[in-house]
């Protein structure tokens, strides 16, 4: 733990939120992969975590389809975080999932003195509610301003021109994952590399600071890793 004068230097929280599209058109392989992904992950962002002990990150995952629903609602310290597997089903109602992180983003129950927090969207389609009320929603909070959005396509058919909007910067675009490889790949990304950027002393800001002060890493090669045949989404 680093020291200053007159004791130890406490931790930080670092919000770390999944929001997972769980609509129809993600049933198969796509889910299967997403939850393969994201519970392949855990380690890794695990060891990240331990790598900085002024950062103490906390993780919750939110699933949308035909409404929104907290799959994990408490801010989970990572030594403890625990997948739980999310099934497909219904619409996209991308819109309402933005207005429940905008929920958790508040002050309280955030507190000024937190790092950055890491909001990853994952999508394979567009939204079938009201998508620009909801990211006004995020928007409207300190936090949500200052988070770092990263948004991940899964397939041709997500509608990345509503991604982008959520990125909200002119120099990242949605990632885009066509087959199973790629999926874990930036997922593994996001867990890594990502959650170390904004866990490092440079983006330790309030929320009330001008612009986001996270140093975001250039993304891996999507096809790193060789497909299976057929595995195309």
């Amino acid at each position: 733990m680093a020291k200053r004068p007159g004791g130890e230097l406490a931790t930080r929280p670092l919000h770390f939120i999944w929001i997972a599209d769980a609509s129809g058109s993600m049933a198969g392989d796509k889910i299967h992969s997403l939850n393969f992904a994201i519970r392949d992950a855990i380690p890794h962002m695990q060891k990240v975590a331990d790598e900085n002990p002024n950062a103490q990150v906390l993780v919750r995952a939110l699933a949308f389809s035909s409404g929104a629903q907290w799959t994990i609602s408490q801010p989970t310290p990572i030594a403890d975080f625990k997948w739980t597997d999310v099934k497909a089903g219904g619409v996209t109602d991308m819109g309402k999932a933005l207005a429940m992180v905008a929920e958790q983003l508040h002050i309280p129950p955030m507190t000024e003195r937190a790092l950055p927090p890491v909001l990853v969207l994952i999508s394979d389609g567009q939204p079938t509610d009201d998508f620009q009320t909801g990211l006004r929603a995020l928007m409207d909070q300190a936090w949500g301003k200052k988070a770092v959005r990263i948004a991940i396509a899964i397939g041709d058919d997500a509608d990345k021109d509503v991604l982008k909007e959520f990125i909200g910067n002119a120099e990242m675009e949605p990632l885009q994952a066509n087959n199973p490889e790629a999926l874990v790949n930036y997922i593994k990304w996001v867990s890594t590399a990502v959650l170390k950027s904004a866990s490092s002393p440079a983006s330790q800001t309030s929320a009330d600071a001008g612009g986001a002060n996270v140093p975001i890493p250039a993304p891996p090669d999507p096809n790193a890793g060789p497909a299976a045949p057929g595995d195309v989404w």
